[in-house]
């Protein structure tokens, strides 16, 4: 057994995973997560701010020392959607290569097979429709896990999320008008309905499983947790008509007032409801009156495909991470 460590560094959140991966599996797992809202202003400039960069970099260094601390032999990181729209995000890749790490900016498509493989962990020989809901956009996968073989017939990343949503349709603080929710329904709607036009039939998914911060959130306020409980919200049950009731609540109150609500970290207040109507959009195109809610996502399938890396094995995602070898700097 190997521990490793690996930086999601999102568009809205970074997070950090310690984990103990044997024979492809994760078996145990410490998450932390940080809102830095690295994509700040991205969609309207193309361009990441320096505070937002700077944000980044300074979790960055206390997660490197974090997985130091843990006793991880391996520790890799990975950039998405702002990093990936961004025409300056080199500036943050030299930054973050001063700590000693060796980000990757990754394509969505590699992003949606390494979420598919942590989440279909759960779901053994079943057929199922993984959405990573995030801040820029959000990744779609099908396909099955057979034993430790990755079947994954389809993925495509859609530029439709929570901070994307916001900034072009939720920028004030006041509660949110008619006329901008019609017009977010529209845009998320169309690509998710584009997108899925293109999914194959010959593999029909059981469930469809939602993992990001939104959907976790979802299901937290839905059943007023207080404080947050990850094992409850694990594959909680997540319906379109409970959605729809949050998004009414959440678009009649101004963003202060969003962030008390029992269930919300107070910090997504911003852009909880540009997430809300981007997953009832998702499960309207995608034909299924409610979801399940993953806390297995990215970062499993990044702890396993980094335990591959570390150990010279073939991971099931045919991809591999550039590795910062934590155990030889001591």
């Amino acid at each position: 057994m190997s521990r490793v460590a690996s930086i999601d560094i999102g568009t809205f959140t970074m997070r950090l995973a310690i984990a103990d991966v044997a024979d492809g599996r994760v078996r145990s797992m410490r998450k932390q997560s940080t809102i830095v809202d690295l994509g700040q202003d991205v969609d309207a400039s193309g361009m990441l701010a320096l505070d937002a960069m700077q944000r980044a970099f300074l979790c960055a260094r206390a997660y490197a020392q974090m997985a130091k601390e843990a006793g991880c032999v391996a520790l890799c990181c990975t950039l998405t959607s702002a990093a990936r729209d961004a025409g300056n995000s080199d500036e943050l890749m030299a930054a973050l290569a001063s700590l000693g790490i060796s980000p990757q900016v990754i394509p969505g498509e590699i992003e949606g097979a390494l979420t598919f493989l942590g989440v279909a962990q759960d779901f053994p020989s079943t057929p199922i429709l993984v959405a990573d809901n995030g801040g820029g956009s959000t990744e779609l996968a099908l396909g099955r896990l057979e034993g430790r073989a990755l079947d994954l017939r389809w993925v495509r990343s859609v530029d439709v999320g929570c901070r994307r949503m916001t900034d072009r349709f939720f920028s004030d603080d006041g509660p949110a008008g008619e006329g901008a929710l019609a017009a977010a329904h529209a845009f998320a709607h169309d690509g998710f309905a584009a997108a899925l036009e293109t999914m194959p039939r010959d593999l029909a998914p059981e469930r469809l499983v939602v993992c990001g911060g939104t959907a976790t959130s979802l299901v937290a306020m839905a059943a007023r947790l207080e404080p947050y409980d990850p094992a409850f919200v694990h594959l909680h049950g997540l319906s379109l008509a409970e959605i729809e009731k949050l998004e009414r609540e959440l678009a009649a109150l101004p963003v202060g007032e969003r962030g008390k609500l029992v269930g919300l970290q107070e910090q997504r207040a911003p852009v909880i409801l540009g997430g809300a109507v981007a997953v009832s959009e998702l499960l309207s195109a995608a034909g299924f009156p409610s979801a399940q809610a993953s806390e297995s996502d990215l970062l499993f399938g990044l702890s396993i495909a980094c335990d591959a890396a570390a150990e010279d094995t073939i991971s099931p995602v045919i991809w591999k991470p550039v590795l910062s070898r934590l155990a030889e700097e001591g």
